[in-house]
């Protein structure tokens, strides 16, 4: 059995922070391929320093004519989301720093290997392992230490931008401390808090002033405790944030966009690729096969791996793990996977409907423990597989 008594850390970062603004560019420009055509393959990565943005990578598009039309919108796509993200700062302005465009067409041995034909199935974008996962911490099925770190940062991004707290600035990280007694959380041991703030004048003091009612209403009842210790910019002053204070990169944050080291990793991170990229769409899916697993009753706590190969379109294996928490043998669970759910990557998208322009908002605040939304954002946190996976077993 695994351990019942014990304290876990996961932490989050803003989507201020340089590595999430990185990823939101990314995922932007994959949006607006997407939205003109769904099929679009796209692997973008961007870098962001002081007063400059350089995007590159790989698109490719069945009209090849349009692409240069296309390219030609980036710079305007990367200017909107460092605006609405909220940089005006002298040295890292949306309007003023310079956005450089690298972007080209996709290599042409890539896409012969992932392109479907007449006698063969669309394969995979890569190799490489996934892994999903699902605990009974939150009514999400998330790991509650990250899953409040995230919420703790969006409600004071929320209050940042409607204008209620006007001095604090679009860069931000938590870190929450979590107490299991008898496997369920029940106490912030430790809570860390970093914000970006206006006025070199303000105190570690002022800004927990300014964010404690916030975190508290966020955090479950309870949970914070006399015996917690907070940990509120405890450098001192953070004026200089985001680019301008430190460089940002796509796909640096891939534990914070998944489970928050409570879950192991496969190693790929998401932002900026297309959903024929196995790395982002069977991480999705692993994620959905273990909710649907979890909220079936077959488990408390399950982890789903499943393992590609370039070009191949089947997986070569599907994993599962309850960690003793599992109603079935987790072969059951394995089989029951196999049999609900087509995981070739054209299976994933189609039954997930990946192939449209959703994944902007997937860029900060984790792409797990989010709700479904009515367009088919988020459609990989449905619970719609439960009965069937159960009647599979």
């Amino acid at each position: 059995m695994p351990r019942q008594d014990y304290i876990f850390t996961s932490e989050s970062v803003s989507e201020g922070h340089p590595d999430k603004v990185c990823d939101r560019i990314s995922d932007a420009v994959l949006d607006a391929f997407l939205a003109e055509e769904p099929e679009a393959r796209v692997a973008a990565e961007t870098f962001a320093t002081t007063n400059r943005v350089v995007i590159g990578g790989e698109v490719g598009l069945s009209d090849k004519a349009k692409l240069d039309d296309y390219l030609g919108r980036i710079e305007g796509i990367a200017r909107d989301c460092i605006r609405d993200i909220g940089y005006e700062q002298d040295k890292f302005h949306w309007n003023t720093c310079e956005v450089t465009n690298l972007l080209h067409a996709q290599s042409a041995h890539i896409a012969q290997g992932v392109d479907g034909s007449e006698d063969k199935d669309e394969g995979a974008g890569d190799q490489g392992i996934m892994f999903g996962y699902a605990v009974e911490d939150t009514p999400e099925l998330m790991p509650a230490p990250i899953h409040y770190a995230h919420q703790i940062l969006k409600r004071l991004a929320e209050v940042r931008k409607d204008g209620t707290e006007p001095t604090l600035g679009p860069d931000a990280k938590s870190q929450i401390s979590l107490r299991y007694e008898k496997g369920k959380p029940v106490e912030v041991s430790q809570i860390v808090l970093s914000t970006q703030h206006a006025h070199d004048t303000q105190t570690s003091d002022d800004i927990r002033a300014i964010v404690e009612p916030y975190i508290r209403e966020v955090l479950p009842d309870g949970w914070l405790t006399d015996a917690t210790e907070w940990w509120v910019n405890p450098t001192g002053v953070f004026v200089i944030g985001g680019p301008d204070g430190d460089a940002g990169l796509t796909g640096r944050k891939i534990i914070v966009d998944t489970y928050g080291g409570a879950a192991p990793h496969g190693g790929g991170a998401f932002s900026g690729k297309d959903p024929t990229k196995v790395d982002r769409s069977a991480a999705y899916a692993a994620r959905y096969l273990a909710k649907n697993v979890v909220a079936s009753g077959m488990a408390k706590r399950c982890t789903i791996q499943l393992s590609y190969a370039i070009g191949v379109a089947k997986p070569l294996s599907i994993y599962a793990d309850t960690y003793g928490t599992g109603e079935v043998h987790e072969e059951q669970i394995e089989k029951a996977c196999y049999a609900c759910m087509d995981l070739t990557p054209r299976g994933i998208r189609e039954h997930l409907q990946l192939n449209r322009p959703i994944y902007q908002r997937t860029a900060a605040y984790g792409h797990f423990g989010r709700a479904p939304e009515a367009d088919g954002g988020f459609s990989w946190e449905r619970t719609d597989l439960a009965d069937a996976l159960k009647k599979a077993v």
